[in-house]
């Protein structure tokens, strides 16, 4: 895979680490393993990262560490926990990399575009460190606690147009990176990560099909925008 030339002339070395670790106690196995248009979910992954990267990381849970992948440049085990699944992740990217990429290989559906966009913000020349792709709320969200009968209650509406759902790929300087997970801290996502460590996050367009793969039906839908994507 040939470098990314930045906006600011610099050739970049871009690396994607793909999560892929995870048990899939929701949806009953591991969902990342399952069929989804003629391709296991984790492949349609490593297939985009590969089109804007110059390596693929695949961090899977230890029962799977023997299985070939021969797509992915290297194969390592995950942790008991996200953060420690990509902080190994990381371990395996090579220093030479000046951006690195994270993404859930549980989101099959992120097109090779979307990469290449997350990309292209890291490397704008802005100042920007940390990309995360986020698309809007539609439903109204509203903020409970818990009532002195236990019944939870409103506590607060929030504004729906500061309010985006964030997916992956999250995209980073790769310093930037290792010095977040350098910190110990722990996080749901790595923008949390970002956040707890007082970096500044840019959120950049998502993809409304960019979906998570994380019930059974989820998997149905999945298939159905696979099978469009390649009949348009």
């Amino acid at each position: 895979m040939a470098k990314v030339e930045s906006q600011v002339d610099q050739v970049e070395c871009v690396w994607t680490i793909l999560v892929a670790a995870g048990s899939g106690n929701r949806f009953g196995g591991a969902k990342q393993y399952q069929l989804a248009h003629g391709q296991r979910v984790l492949d349609w992954s490593i297939f985009a990262a590969q089109q804007v990267s110059d390596g693929v990381v695949l961090v899977v849970h230890p029962e799977f560490l023997d299985q070939p992948e021969p797509a992915a440049s290297a194969v390592v085990a995950g942790g008991q926990t996200r953060t420690e699944s990509v902080r190994n992740g990381l371990a395996a990217v090579p220093v030479s990399a000046t951006v690195v990429l994270v993404h859930d290989a549980a989101r099959p559906c992120a097109t090779a575009d979307l990469f290449r966009r997350v990309v292209a913000e890291v490397t704008s020349g802005q100042g920007v460190t940390a990309v995360v792709p986020g698309v809007t709320v539609n439903d109204t969200v509203k903020r409970v606690e818990m009532g002195s009968d236990g019944r939870a209650v409103v506590a607060e509406t929030l504004p729906r147009d500061r309010l985006r759902a964030i997916q992956t790929p999250q995209g980073f300087r790769a310093e930037t990176l290792r010095d977040m997970y350098a910190s110990g801290h722990d996080a749901t996502d790595d923008s949390a990560l970002a956040e707890a460590n007082g970096i500044v996050v840019s959120v950049i367009e998502g993809e409304v099909r960019n979906v998570k793969v994380t019930h059974r039906d989820d998997l149905e839908f999945v298939e159905r925008i696979l099978r469009d994507r390649a009949i348009s």
